[in-house]
C-alpha cells in the first residue's frame, strides 16, 4: 500500500449514495475518488492507483463485474468491495469469483463499510517487512517482502486476499485451518461475514495453483473443518 491516507474509489452511478459514501469516507481520514461508470472508474483507476475500490454491480454500460475484473488484471493488489442488491447471492459469489475482496449488500451502515475496508486494508502491508522474510514449503515460496507467491520458481499472481490466506496456510503446514481460523486472521475477529466468503477465495487460489482444481493436491479440504495445506505434488 502507499504511504500516508489510503485512497478509495468509489463507483456508483446513483449521485446521492456515492456522495454519502465520499463524506463518510472523508470523515474517517480516508482520500476519495469517485467514479459515475465503469469507463471513468477505470480511467481513474490506472491513473490514481487506488488502494480501494468500493464498486456498485449496476453500472450502465460497462457492469460492475467487468469492472472488477479489468481493475483485478491492471492493478492485482487494489482491494475490490463490490456493493450487491439485498438479496442477491449470486452477485455476491460471480463478485468473488471475478477477483473482488469483499462484498456489501445494500443498504448497509456506513460504518461497517468503513470496518470492511479497514479490516481488507490490513492484508496490504503499510511497510515492507524485514528483507528475507520469506515462508517456504516443498515447491512454494511466499516472499513477504514483495508480496509475491512462488511455486517451482514461477511467480503466480495472488490478490491481497488470496496472498493473505496462503500465508496462513504456509505459516503452519499440514495443520487444518477451519474456515472461522481463516475469517479471523485474513479479515480480523471484528469482521463478520459469510463464511462462503473463505470458499470462494480458496477456489480462485486452487485455480491458480493446482495442476487440476477438481482434485486438489496442495490445499486439501478437511471435511468437518476446513483446509489445510498438503503434500502437494510428488517429487
Amino acid at each position: 500500500m502507499q504511504s500516508g491516507r489510503a485512497k478509495v474509489l468509489v463507483v456508483e452511478d446513483e449521485v446521492s449514495i456515492r456522495k454519502f459514501i465520499a463524506v463518510n469516507l472523508h470523515r474517517n481520514d480516508f482520500e476519495v475518488l469517485e467514479a459515475g461508470d465503469g469507463e471513468t472508474a477505470l480511467e481513474i483507476a490506472e491513473s490514481c492507483l487506488p488502494d480501494v475500490v468500493v464498486l456498485d454491480v449496476m453500472l450502465p454500460s460497462m457492469d460492475g463485474f467487468e469492472v472488477c475484473m479489468q481493475i483485478r488484471q491492471r492493478m492485482p493488489q487494489a482491494v475490490i468491495i463490490m456493493l450487491t442488491a439485498r438479496g442477491e447471492d449470486m452477485d455476491k459469489i460471480m463478485g468473488l469469483e471475478l477477483g473482488a475482496d469483499d462484498y456489501m449488500v445494500k443498504p448497509f451502515n456506513p460504518l461497517e463499510l468503513i470496518a470492511r475496508i479497514r479490516a481488507n486494508l490490513r492484508k496490504v502491508p503499510r511497510h515492507s517487512p524485514a528483507k528475507g522474510n520469506c515462508l517456504f514449503f516443498q515447491q512454494l515460496m511466499l516472499d513477504l517482502e514483495g508480496q509475491r507467491f512462488y511455486k517451482n520458481g514461477r511467480e503466480i499472481e495472488l490478490t491481497p486476499t488470496e496472498f493473505a490466506i496462503m500465508k496462513v496456510l504456509l505459516s503452519n503446514p499440514g495443520k487444518a485451518f477451519s474456515r472461522n481460523e481463516i475469517m479471523n486472521s485474513v479479515w480480523g475477529r471484528d469482521y463478520f461475514g459469510d463464511l462462503k466468503t473463505v470458499d470462494v477465495h480458496i477456489r480462485r487460489i486452487r485455480e491458480k495453483l493446482e495442476d487440476d482444481p477438481s482434485a486438489p493436491r496442495w490445499i486439501e479440504t478437511v471435511w468437518g473443518v476446513g483446509y489445510r495445506l498438503g503434500g502437494g505434488e510428488r517429487f
